[in-house]
């Protein structure tokens, strides 16, 4: 399984991570705790089940309006049992257009939850995984108020997650 991910500028991917830190400094689940080299901040644009060269050339047509402004938003919870606790980013006419285009230019789209078709894609950046209920409470309570960030998606990147490979889509 492959996705298609938009990558921040440093200036966006900082406040990110500071948010990451401060629930891991408080013994919280973070994506802070990844630290996989290739773990950052970033927005799915779409799935693929697999991945070929002429998909390659797809995605970088489709992703040379890169880089594009962003603004990440208020806090947002996915889930019903165990929760993910993420930044919504405000889906612009750019930012749609975008994700439109990734998952057209894919050969073999996967949608299991329908989640990347039109009007269902819900842009975010995921602060936390698999929070309880109780542990959601604490995580809204330890990052407090959070500011908009506007920034900007700065690059498009493939994510192979049976190999944990991510390589830089149009170069």
């Amino acid at each position: 399984m492959h996705s298609v991910e938009l990558v921040l500028d440093d200036d966006t991917d900082r406040p990110i991570r500071e948010e990451w830190n401060r629930l891991a400094a408080v013994g919280l689940p973070s994506q802070a705790r990844h630290t996989g080299a290739s773990n950052r901040p970033h927005i799915t644009l779409a799935l693929a089940a697999t991945l070929d060269a002429a998909d390659g050339t797809r995605l970088t047509a489709a992703t040379a309006v890169l880089p594009v402004p962003i603004t990440i938003g208020g806090l947002l919870v996915f889930g019903s049992r165990r929760h993910v606790l993420a930044r919504l980013v405000v889906p612009s006419v750019a930012l749609l257009e975008l994700q439109a285009a990734v998952a057209t230019a894919l050969a073999e789209p996967v949608d299991p939850h329908d989640m990347f078709g039109a009007g269902r894609w819900t842009p975010h950046v995921t602060l936390a995984r698999r929070l309880t209920a109780e542990q959601l409470t604490e995580a809204v309570a330890a990052l407090g108020e959070v500011s908009a960030i506007a920034g900007m998606a700065a690059k498009a990147r493939r994510w192979d997650m049976s190999e944990k490979l991510e390589s830089w889509i149009g170069g």
